[in-house]
């Protein structure tokens, strides 16, 4: 087992550094070239073959809906599955830091995700490592078996700021202030984070970005996130199963009228119904 493992891998690290050069292939398919051990360039294709979308109302609604998307042989997105209701942060939703580009008008558009706002970054981000209480789940991301030990630091000041760690490993001043253990059933009494995705907001760790978002299972339809993605358990359990990390896999989060103004750009799959 991987012990203090950060929210995404260090590739995924290295990605959000370039995200610039990256995001010309980032959803519109063409080939990338990706950094090797010490983040440079390497001709290895890797194309984004899978896209979990979720899409809120607005920026201050607490529900909406997600759906998931595969390329075709020929490139074209599909949605695979039904759509499923979901349920977000508490807050709404404000934009994150994630793999989307800079964009002025949005920023103007709509708030900005901070630690403790209960808000949902929107944007476009890695998804994985998965995690959960089992030793094995079904999934093709890469697997966290949780521990009695695992933290995620919501502390904006500590060097582990939004990471998973392990408080053997880092010490009790390592996890002194977090409000996030993982193995919530043997510290609040509760197992919410059962089985669950790490959405790689804010990868860079800045300070009071956020911090500790997860897809999980919702308590229920209705009941908000204090800024995760939540949704039915089996709804989660499908999506982990066809999570796939050699697809690349994205989730994006926006509000339906952003969706709308950045999805040709983006590159991203057009919503089969009507937006919600």
């Amino acid at each position: 087992m991987r012990r203090g493992l950060s929210f995404v891998t260090a590739t995924a690290c290295r990605m959000a550094c370039k995200r610039v050069l990256l995001m010309a292939w980032l959803l519109a398919g063409p080939a990338a070239r990706l950094g090797g051990a010490e983040g440079e360039l390497a001709a290895v294709a890797l194309p984004v073959r899978q896209v979990v979308v979720v899409l809120v109302p607005d920026w201050e609604a607490t529900t909406g809906h997600v759906r998931r998307f595969a390329r075709d042989a020929g490139g074209d997105w599909l949605a695979v599955g039904p759509a499923a209701e979901v349920v977000v942060g508490r807050g709404g939703s404000g934009w994150g830091r994630g793999l989307h580009p800079d964009d002025p008008e949005a920023a103007a558009a709509g708030p900005q995700k901070r630690e403790g706002d209960g808000r949902s970054p929107a944007g476009i981000f890695a998804l994985g490592p998965a995690f959960g209480s089992r030793q094995t789940i079904e999934t093709g991301l890469e697997y966290l078996p949780l521990e009695r030990g695992h933290w995620c630091i919501d502390v904006p000041e500590s060097p582990h700021y939004n990471q998973i760690v392990l408080e053997e490993d880092v010490g009790q001043a390592g996890i002194a202030g977090s409000s996030e253990p993982m193995r919530r059933d043997l510290h609040r009494g509760d197992d919410q984070y059962r089985v669950g995705c790490v959405i790689g907001h804010n990868p860079e760790h800045v300070a009071n970005l956020g911090s500790c978002i997860f897809a999980h299972p919702w308590i229920d339809a209705t009941t908000p996130t204090a800024g995760c993605v939540g949704m039915a358990e089996p709804t989660l359990v499908t999506m982990l199963a066809w999570l796939d990390a050699a697809a690349r896999p994205r989730l994006v989060l926006l509000p339906a009228a952003e969706y709308q103004r950045l999805r040709r750009a983006w590159g991203l799959p057009a919503w089969p119904e009507p937006l919600p």
